[in-house]
């Protein structure tokens, strides 16, 4: 995996190492990150997002309590070879979205957009990231 394809939002009020850690559990619920596929040294995605190394470690470090990381000697941290969470439902996938999709819901509301418009640009940009 490449250290560049996590997206740290420095301005959101969601801590860093939350972010990251989410992001990674949504790739390995999704299957894309697969068990034994090893993640970017601590070192490495801290430099990339220039963000504390200690931040991205907590990360990791959260997620191995979990089960969804497992650290391997000498080659550092891999997706747990008996991680629950990989292989889940499009329903539980969802599930992993809803806070998201109702933030977004009240923002919407809140700026009284209609819902076919937020719905058309929510499609351009997941369609966008597809291409």
């Amino acid at each position: 995996m490449d250290a560049h394809l996590l997206h740290v939002n420095p301005s959101s009020p969601e801590p860093i190492y939350r972010q990251i850690a989410e992001q990674l559990r949504r790739l390995v619920s999704a299957g894309q990150l697969r068990p034994g596929d090893g993640l970017p040294s601590v070192r490495e995605v801290a430099s990339v997002h220039a963000i504390n190394p200690m931040t991205v470690s907590r990360a990791y470090s959260q997620l191995e309590a979990e089960g969804v990381l497992e650290r391997l000697r000498g080659k550092g941290m891999a997706v747990a070879a008996r991680d629950q969470a990989r292989g889940a439902t499009t329903a539980a996938r969802l599930q992993m979205l809803e806070p998201a999709l109702r933030e977004a819901a009240r923002q919407s509301r809140e700026l009284e957009l209609p819902a076919e418009r937020v719905l058309a640009r929510l499609r351009q940009l997941i369609e966008e990231d597809n291409a």
